[in-house]
């Protein structure tokens, strides 16, 4: 290889929750140019703001060495690429590659002899060599692993998360030869103080990283299921996880509405390629539907228990607290709140949703959706907690049935409140 860490100059290709991070990271130790189409975005970076929260005015100011722009021709002097792109899926959960492939055409334009290609968009297994790098050899007509190489390092960025952050998560690296991987993962170790781990090969790095989330997914399954069957129990699924949770061994997980850039996502792309090799994941594919069914019976739950109560749904009104997919994020990505309004509204039911954390312009470009500023108190018939943010926790329990009517149904999705504080909960 050409390339030697002391002469790396990093490109990141994409500035996102996940692009962002990174090149700031890096920065800390490399020149690197940020890389983005999104001229808004960039702008607003430049100006020491970002939309994510991921991170200050002051750590963006410290960044000296970052320079955020929608220049592809600033990529000519880079010699590591670093692609953060999304990898989202489509109306039929097929993989949807596209902004990666874009990613790939930019690196192409600037592509040279001896560079090295990082992907850290999650991928199914095999996507790296068999989609990206064929690219990158027709528009360059450089030989892959000759002139230049492939590494895969799949992000764990965890939105919202201020204690585990790109620095201290563990890495996982690979290169396409051996010289490329030791270069990745030396790369990767200038600056994640968590350390990493060098797999095998590309394709064992993206089917760990498909299977990270893929887990999860499933054993929240386990546990929606789980609410199911004991809400027809009369029993207080809660009560039975904190029962179990004494054994040493049993997992964790809680009940609730999955979406998100990884959990519902990933595990598409991993039954993508399994039903593509004559394989059907029967239990995969099970976990995914249920989970996406989870927005319609929660509105329906909620319902439910409205006409208990005497409501009448006709002009009936319902709070929504909460939009993004996890609580103290700005992040709307693949948000299954949405789920439990269109269902809502599919009984004529008015919806209003509340969320000081969610982007009014994205609610309403990504979802159609009318973020109101403040609830009306003593307006709604139904209210759904449905986002933990810190400030509804702080609202607690009657600062939350404030905004109901004399008579309504409160479901907690979130179980922030007690037992005997919400009418509903999964």
């Amino acid at each position: 290889m050409v390339l030697d860490i002391t002469n790396a100059r990093l490109g990141v290709i994409g500035l996102g929750y996940v692009g962002l991070p990174l090149a700031v990271s890096f920065s800390k130790k490399f020149d690197v140019v940020g890389f983005d189409i999104n001229e808004e975005r960039v702008a607003e970076l430049n100006s020491g703001r970002d939309r994510t929260r991921e991170l200050n005015a002051d750590e963006l100011a410290a960044a000296e060495r970052l320079t955020c722009t929608t220049d592809p021709a600033s990529l000519q002097d880079v010699n590591v690429y670093i692609v953060t792109t999304p990898t989202p899926i489509d109306e039929h959960n097929t993989p949807d590659l596209r902004p990666v492939l874009s990613a790939t055409r930019s690196v192409a334009a600037a592509l040279k002899v001896g560079d090295v290609v990082i992907y850290e968009s999650t991928v199914y297994p095999g996507a790296t060599e068999e989609q990206c790098v064929p690219l990158l050899g027709e528009l360059t007509g450089l030989v892959f692993n000759q002139d230049f190489f492939v590494g895969y390092s799949p992000e764990r960025i965890n939105p919202g998360d201020k204690e585990r952050r790109f620095e201290t998560i563990l890495k996982i690296t690979s290169g396409s030869t051996p010289e490329a991987g030791a270069f990745v993962d030396a790369l990767y170790r200038t600056v994640v103080t968590a350390g990493t781990h060098l797999a095998p090969s590309i394709r064992v790095a993206e089917a760990a990283k498909v299977i990270e989330n893929t887990q999860r997914d499933v054993n929240i399954a386990l546990v929606n299921e789980l609410s199911h069957i004991f809400n027809r129990l009369g029993i207080d699924t809660q009560e039975v996880l904190e029962a179990a949770g004494t054994k040493w061994n049993f997992l964790k997980f809680q009940p609730g509405l999955v979406g998100g850039h990884c959990i519902g996502v990933d595990p598409y792309y991993l039954t993508h390629k399994a039903q593509s090799v004559g394989y059907q994941p029967d239990v995969i594919l099970a976990g995914r539907r249920l989970n996406d069914a989870m927005g319609a019976h929660v509105a329906q739950e909620l319902v439910r228990g409205m006409i208990q109560k005497g409501v009448d749904l006709r002009g009936a009104r319902v709070l929504i607290l909460g939009l993004t997919f996890k609580e103290n994020t700005p992040d709307l990505r693949n948000t299954r709140v949405v789920d439990v309004m269109a269902e809502l509204q599919s009984f004529g039911i008015t919806v209003d949703i509340h969320d000081p954390w969610a982007d009014p312009s994205e609610a309403k470009r990504e979802y159609d959706v009318d973020v109101i500023e403040q609830p009306l108190p003593g307006a709604y018939d139904g209210i759904v907690l449905a986002v933990g943010h810190d400030s509804f926790r702080e609202l607690g329990a009657e600062g939350i049935h404030s905004f109901g009517k004399a008579t309504h149904v409160l479901f907690d999705l979130k179980s922030a409140l007690a037992k005997n504080q919400s009418d509903l909960r999964l």
